[in-house]
Parts: C-alpha cells; sequence; structure tokens
C-alpha cells in the first residue's frame, strides 16, 4: 500500500514537471539527431531527434523528450565539472558493443555540466563487455530555432 502510494506520488510530480516544462522557453533546451538507440536510466529510447534539458530543483533532473512527443523520460543526474567551458553543447554516452547509454549532458560555455547515476542494467553491460572494447560517442547538439 505504501510502495503504490509511492508510485503515484512520483507520478503525478512526474506529470507535474513533464507540464510545467512544456510551457518553459526553447532557449532552456538543446536539440540534438541520435542516430541508434539508446538507454537512458532504465528505458530504452529509439534513435529520433531528441529535445534534452535539465529541470527540476537545481536542475538535478534531465528531460530526454523525442520531438515528435513519441517518447520522454526523466533522468536523475548528478553534478559534472570540467576544467575548461564547453565549446558546444553535448551528450556524451558510453558505447559498449553495439549498446549505447547516455551518460553526460553538457551546454555549451559552461564548466558544469550533468551526469547520469549509471543504472544497474548499464554496470551489468559494462561487465559483459569489459573483454570487448568499450568507448563514449559525444554528440554536438544544436539550439531549437525560434518561430515566430
Amino acid at each position: 500500500m505504501k510502495a503504490t502510494r509511492m508510485m503515484v506520488m512520483a507520478a503525478l510530480i512526474a506529470v507535474a514537471m513533464l507540464a510545467s516544462t512544456r510551457v518553459a522557453s526553447a532557449q532552456d533546451q538543446m536539440l540534438v539527431n541520435v542516430p541508434f538507440d539508446f538507454v537512458a536510466g532504465n528505458k530504452t529510447l529509439p534513435a529520433g531527434e531528441y529535445a534534452v534539458k535539465a529541470v527540476g530543483p537545481a536542475n538535478m533532473l534531465i528531460l530526454v523528450d523525442r520531438t515528435d512527443s513519441t517518447t520522454s523520460a526523466f533522468l536523475p543526474t548528478h553534478a559534472a565539472v570540467s576544467a575548461q567551458p564547453q565549446i558546444e553543447s553535448k551528450l556524451v554516452f558510453n558505447r559498449y558493443g553495439d549498446r549505447y547509454f547516455l551518460a553526460q549532458v553538457w551546454t555549451s560555455g559552461n564548466t558544469s555540466g550533468r551526469e547520469l547515476i549509471k543504472s544497474a542494467r548499464e554496470k551489468e553491460v559494462a561487465l559483459i563487455a569489459s573483454i570487448e572494447t568499450e568507448g563514449q560517442v559525444i554528440l554536438v547538439a544544436g539550439l531549437p530555432s525560434i518561430t515566430r
């Protein structure tokens, strides 16, 4: 019973956050075309164009929303720091064989970004793939065009 209430509360919070992000300014998000299926948190997302933005208290969540509105995910993150400001906005994916996991989100001009917490699924795939070559894939993001 208590677990059900917690799930309902989490769902309500997610819906409220999704609704609030729909009315937010387009300048707060980046657009990126992801040419491969990828895992974000515990959800597999198909290839396509995504709007990505930090939301919630202290930008602790990342909203990954497919631009055709067919799928989205809220992802918990923690702060990531770079010694140099980022030249371009980008998404960083960890690659294990032919599987991709969203790992980091960076915005141009900033030394701080957001890093996703590795899911149990990613840890398992990383362990299995440790004998294969693993790497990172970086996709440069753009800002959405503003139509008037």
